[in-house]
Order: structure tokens, then C-alpha cells, then sequence
């Protein structure tokens, strides 16, 4: 009888399912909202990690376990693309992005933003960017920067941060008078609003490439461009 105990339970291990591990999913911060939305819709379970898409990268580069990416940036996915460390035939643009200047409810709207404007705007602050040379935000801000001709003088009066979420935190709490951030994290934030909107043709496209790190991260990665993904991306403010 013994035997035949052993013999039924050796069977059942066998043949019983295993239990399937989440897929993990490290994801550019500005995403939060929509990524936990589209998680929640997807029928598998997924793991979610959020942060600056430089610090993903490097992360990712250094071996940290994650089956999905999804970054603010194409240089980024380029970067883990030339090391071999993402399924190539999975990277695809799965979104877009806008960029404005916020403040919290009470502040003025810029019309016609330079130097002396947003320094004057600042009244002897600073303004809240992501780290221009890291973080997509903050390298798109620093483009729009360049682009009017402000770079060089805002550069004493910037606050970088780790994340645009992490600037888009500083102008909520009023610990910035400004920040540059994405529309879509404008959507997410009721203590503040948008006081100019910068034009796409001063920086560049902003887009969100995603990428499998494993098979594993295979089946996530086609359902960001599905139509129930996309739908949920622009609610959160995303564009296409």
C-alpha cells in the first residue's frame, strides 16, 4: 500500500500544473498609471518595476531579472539593443508623448517662455527636471532648452531629478515653482496645471519603445499595441 501511495503522489508532482511565475516588467516611471491599468486588463499576472529608463537600462545591463522594458526613449532600447540583451523582433513603439511646463493651481501661464521669463517665473527657485543626461524627460527639456536659447543661464536655477515623476513631485509639494514633465503626468496630478504647452518641433519625438527581454516577456510586449492597451494609454494622455 505504501508503495502504491508513493507511486499516486509521484504521478500527481508530475502531472500536476506548476504554478506560473508573474512576467516581470521594468517600466520608464512616467508610465505608472497607465502600465498598472493595462497589467490589471492583461490575463496574466505581471510583475511591475518603475523608475528612470537610464536606471532600467543600466539595471537591466548589470543582470537584474526583468522579462519586459518598456522607456521614454529610443536611445535607451538602441543601448540595450547593440549589448544583446533584448528579443529584437519584439521592439516596438508602443506610444507618445507631450511636453509641458507646469506649475502648481495658482500659477500664471507663460506665453513666451526665454531665459529672463522663466528665471522672473521662478521668483528664486528652481526649476524641476529629470537628470538631462539619464532621464528622457530631462534630456527632451534639455533640448527645448537649447532650442530657445535658455540652456546656459537655466542651468544654475535647475533641479535634476531621478525620475520625472520625481520633478512633477517637487512642483505638487511646492518645492519647485516649475517643472518640465510629460502631459500625461499632468494628468495624473491634480496639485498642479499645465502653464505652456512646448511645441513637439523643439525637441525630440518623444516615444515609448518596448522590448522582451525573455520569452517570457513575449506576450505583454504585443498587448501594449493592442486596441484595449491603447485605449487605456490615452486616457492616461498618451498619444499614438
Amino acid at each position: 500500500m505504501r508503495c502504491l501511495i508513493t507511486l499516486f503522489l509521484s504521478l500527481y508532482c508530475f502531472v500536476a500544473p506548476a504554478q506560473a511565475e508573474s512576467a516581470s516588467v521594468f517600466a520608464a516611471a512616467s508610465l505608472r498609471g497607465a502600465l498598472n491599468e493595462i497589467a490589471d486588463s492583461y490575463p496574466e499576472d505581471i510583475t511591475l518595476s518603475f523608475a528612470g529608463s537610464g536606471t532600467l537600462a543600466r539595471q537591466v545591463a548589470a543582470g537584474a531579472p526583468a522579462d519586459a522594458i518598456v522607456l521614454a526613449h529610443r536611445d535607451w532600447a538602441t543601448w540595450l539593443d547593440t549589448r544583446g540583451l533584448i528579443l529584437t523582433d519584439t521592439l516596438v513603439e508602443v506610444a507618445g508623448g507631450q511636453l509641458v511646463l507646469v506649475g502648481p493651481p495658482d500659477a500664471a501661464d507663460i506665453t513666451a517662455p526665454d531665459a529672463a521669463t522663466l528665471i522672473g517665473a521662478l521668483k528664486g527657485g528652481r526649476l524641476a527636471i529629470g537628470q538631462h543626461e539619464a532621464v528622457p524627460a530631462g534630456a527632451y527639456a534639455h533640448e527645448w532648452l537649447q532650442h530657445i536659447g535658455a540652456w546656459d543661464t537655466m542651468t544654475p536655477y535647475l533641479a535634476e531629478t531621478d525620475n520625472v515623476r520625481a520633478a512633477l513631485a517637487l512642483v505638487a509639494m511646492r518645492a519647485a515653482p516649475l517643472g518640465v514633465v510629460y502631459a500625461s503626468d499632468a494628468v495624473a496630478e491634480p496639485r498642479i496645471r499645465i502653464v505652456y504647452t512646448i511645441p513637439p518641433d523643439t525637441h525630440a519625438a518623444i516615444r515609448y519603445p518596448a522590448a522582451a527581454l525573455t520569452e517570457a516577456g513575449r506576450g505583454f510586449v504585443a498587448y501594449l499595441s493592442t486596441p484595449e492597451a491603447t485605449a487605456i494609454f490615452a486616457k492616461h494622455g498618451f498619444a499614438q
